[in-house]
């Protein structure tokens, strides 16, 4: 089920994707419950109620969908939730390495023909472009500001403090119950949806900050984005390591990857996450960017009057421009 929040006359309210376009989730719960109730109410306006819902209840709902005209087609849609925070992991070597070995090159122009001679002549990876050892052992992640997470659309506004503003394609997970010392299994079941997650980041400042040994601040804490759409669990978890991605610039396609490839599984990385703390409904975890999903990787940092799209196949695209 495809799940976008809108702003209406008599305020916010949800909307699935049906078979004749995009129906308020209201219109649905009329015709099979009781619309005057609390629980009815939550349903059709508060995203993250809809998602913890029973998957036999969505069903039923996306069954009467079918059957319902579509809504007017200017709708004004926004942001699909607030997250209640945001973790943002690192799931993939490959882009760990890639993007290593573009800070090198960016940063470090002593250092950056050492690099290419030992990985020429060698033909193996510079040892030091490797993640740090922990993360061949647990999973790693920072906590991000999920007070700036912008929406499908709206500008970014490039720091006074960076020259190297940077993209990250992600997938973006949606907690829907709470989570404490949970298994993997259990914590895969804690999952209600997907989004599109654009992690912005200032480069320079970043290269910075990581070599204090106290992890990204002003580097991260800026700006990320997320789509407008929400898909549920079920429709992705099944296949959340296959999916195919992209990136377009200015309507240029610059990369094509996949989910495909993670160190760690989304039950694995949110049971660690819950091990001797609670987790909440309403928390956005990030999987890290995907091989080749960011501009240190490919070499296309982003400038003001940039537009910036990413795609994940099966939940949707998210694009922002740079300003």
């Amino acid at each position: 089920m495809k799940l976008r929040r809108v702003r209406g006359i008599d305020g916010l309210y949800l909307e699935l994707q049906a078979a004749g376009g995009w129906v308020a989730v209201a219109k649905c719960l009329e015709q099979i419950e009781n619309s005057s109730t609390a629980r009815t109410a939550a349903l059709a306006t508060d995203m993250l109620a809809l998602l913890a819902a029973p998957q036999e209840l969505r069903d039923r709902i996306a069954k009467v969908a079918d059957g319902i005209a579509a809504g007017p087609a200017d709708r004004d849609v926004v942001i699909p939730f607030e997250p209640r925070s945001f973790r943002d992991f690192m799931l993939y070597e490959a882009h760990a390495i890639a993007a290593a070995r573009g800070f090198v090159n960016a940063f470090m122009p002593a250092a950056a023909p050492v690099v290419r001679t030992y990985e020429k002549v060698t033909r193996r990876t510079f040892p030091k472009l490797r993640p740090h050892a922990l993360w061949y052992r647990q999973p790693i992640y920072y906590m991000g500001n999920h007070l700036n997470i912008a929406a499908d659309g709206a500008d970014i506004a490039v720091p006074r403090y960076t020259r190297a503003l940077d993209y990250e394609l992600e997938l973006g997970v949606v907690l829907a119950h709470p989570l404490r010392d949970a298994t993997p299994q259990e914590a895969e079941a804690a999952i209600g949806g997907f989004v599109v997650l654009n992690d912005f980041s200032a480069r320079d400042v970043q290269a910075e900050e990581m070599a204090s040994g106290f992890g990204p601040q002003k580097a991260k804490h800026f700006a990320s984005a997320i789509s407008s759409v929400v898909v549920t669990a079920d429709e992705i978890l099944p296949r959340w390591n296959e999916l195919s991605a992209s990136v377009r610039l200015n309507g240029a396609l610059i990369s094509e990857t996949s989910t495909a490839g993670a160190r760690w599984s989304l039950g694995e990385i949110l049971a660690h996450a819950s091990r001797g703390e609670q987790l909440h409904p309403g928390e956005l975890i990030g999987s890290g960017t995907l091989p080749g999903g960011s501009g240190i990787e490919t070499g296309h940092l982003l400038k003001s009057g940039d537009t910036i799209e990413i795609a994940i196949d099966g939940i949707g695209s998210l694009s922002n421009r740079i300003v």
